[in-house]
């Protein structure tokens, strides 16, 4: 099984990417004839269907979908492979795929790639943006080398993180909000009130959770977006409260940032897996060792602070 199997993983994991046999013949660049048979071929091999008929495309079997999510892994250990052949036939060019929340492309993530740039300029970057629990899945498959993601996570043993920066997470509120006019606000006085917050996944929510949860109740979720900007919209438009990083230096139209009493922070830093490409570890070492232009909204973690 191996033997058949083997040749075959680009095509596995291609029908896991496009679950359509003429999609997958275009991604492989074959005819869709020969995608057909090394697909019945693999189903005789394995002794089960490995795909079934779903609508105008395919959708993977119990079996089809074992063996593909092994083959993506196996591709991109491959891929991590070939990377590093390259990096040591010439290690001052490449491409390293890093990941990051997208908050921190405002400031962070730019002043370190272009730092390491100005050091290494054939050096590229593929830069890739999603929620905290996204990114530490490609971690662990091996689709990106290193992520910015907050909060750091715990009790993993696949991956590292290294605290980079401190983010004041504030209640933003409508401008005609019972609660504009506050100094401070306690997490107990928002039990009554409708949260726009970010999908599950995201590291914001799960505070926003936490949060409530340590105050004695469950925040009551009148809307869910996948960007900051579109939730501070939300709350602009009176739909109710959220709790995320401060707008910045100037200040927000059409609602008010209050701090929380006790002030909240949330901890940003770098994560990454056990085994990095030569090039993906020279990053890694090059942020831990620099103190980049955080931005008004940071200030630097404890470890990674100037002495």
């Amino acid at each position: 099984m191996m033997h058949e199997l083997a040749p075959n993983l680009e095509l596995l994991a291609a029908l896991r990417e496009t679950e359509h046999v003429t999609r997958a013949a275009e991604l492989l660049g074959v005819p869709q004839p020969t995608v057909s048979r090394r697909l019945a071929a693999l189903s005789e091999a394995v002794g089960t269907p490995l795909v079934v008929p779903h609508g105008r495309g395919i959708r993977l079997t119990r079996a089809g979908r074992t063996l593909a999510d092994s083959a993506a892994r196996a591709l991109a250990v491959m891929a991590t492979g070939v990377r590093e052949v390259r990096e040591e036939i010439d290690p001052g060019s490449g491409r390293i795929v890093l990941g990051f929340l997208h908050l921190l492309g405002r400031s962070l993530v730019p002043s370190l790639v272009g730092g390491f740039r100005e050091r290494h300029p054939l050096v590229r970057f593929s830069l890739v943006q999603g929620s905290r629990q996204v990114m530490l899945r490609r971690l662990r498959e091996g689709e990106i080398d290193l992520a910015f993601v907050a909060p750091l996570p715990s009790g993993d043993p696949d991956l590292t993180g290294t605290p980079l920066a401190e983010q004041e997470l504030v209640l933003t509120v409508p401008a005609a909000h019972r609660l504009s006019r506050r100094r401070r606000v306690r997490a107990a006085e928002l039990a009554d009130e409708d949260f726009v917050t970010l999908e599950q996944g995201y590291g914001v929510r799960q505070i926003t959770d936490d949060l409530c949860a340590a105050a004695g109740f469950q925040p009551r979720i009148a809307f869910e977006g996948q960007e900051s900007d579109t939730v501070r919209g939300l709350v602009t438009a009176g739909l109710g409260v959220a709790l995320l990083p401060r707008y910045g230096a100037a200040p927000l139209p059409g609602a008010v940032e209050i701090p929380l009493s006790p002030a909240l922070f949330r901890t940003i830093g770098i994560v990454r897996p056990a085994q990095l490409t030569p090039l993906a570890q020279a990053f890694h070492v090059y942020v831990l060792a620099e103190t980049p232009d955080l931005g008004l909204e940071f200030t630097p973690a404890g470890s990674f602070l100037k002495t």
